[in-house]
């Protein structure tokens, strides 16, 4: 299983889900540009000394990332889709991709993904914060796969 990560920028935000996929087994992808330098102290605080325990890879662009999907599904998690995540039957190739906190993906990245899946959440509020929404879709992908740790 698989994070990936589209451009993001809040360097905490980051480091949060580094310390997620330390702790659950993920590896997780960056695809550049980032909206803070890879060096920031913020990203190796919110990872804390869990950074030592992920895989990660940092890609360039979209493309470069694309290259490394294979037989993944390459699985959307967006606040424009009516799908929830509850009702997807994940697989264990799943790469679980999660765009900018401002803006998302541009709809050419959204184009290209194998499905889109929101979280349900109440009707009054927007969105949850991306490092959350990684973690309950990576919580719920593990569990039905198989792949919970423990």
């Amino acid at each position: 299983m698989r994070i990936a990560l589209y451009q993001p920028e809040i360097a905490g935000n980051v480091g949060a889900v580094l310390r997620l996929g330390a702790c659950l087994g993920a590896h997780v992808d960056l695809i550049e540009p980032m909206g803070f330098q890879w060096d920031d102290k913020r990203v190796r605080r919110a990872a804390m000394d869990y950074i030592d325990h992920v895989s990660i890879t940092r890609h360039a662009d979209f493309d470069a990332f694309l290259q490394t999907v294979g037989d993944g599904r390459l699985v959307l998690f967006t606040t424009k889709s009516t799908q929830s995540a509850y009702d997807y039957r994940f697989g264990a190739q799943d790469i679980l991709m999660f765009g900018r906190e401002s803006a998302g993906v541009p709809d050419s990245v959204a184009q290209l993904c194998h499905e889109r899946l929101r979280l349900p959440i109440r009707a009054d509020v927007r969105s949850m914060n991306m490092a959350t929404a990684a973690a309950l879709a990576l919580g719920e992908a593990l569990r039905q796969t198989g792949g919970l740790p423990g």
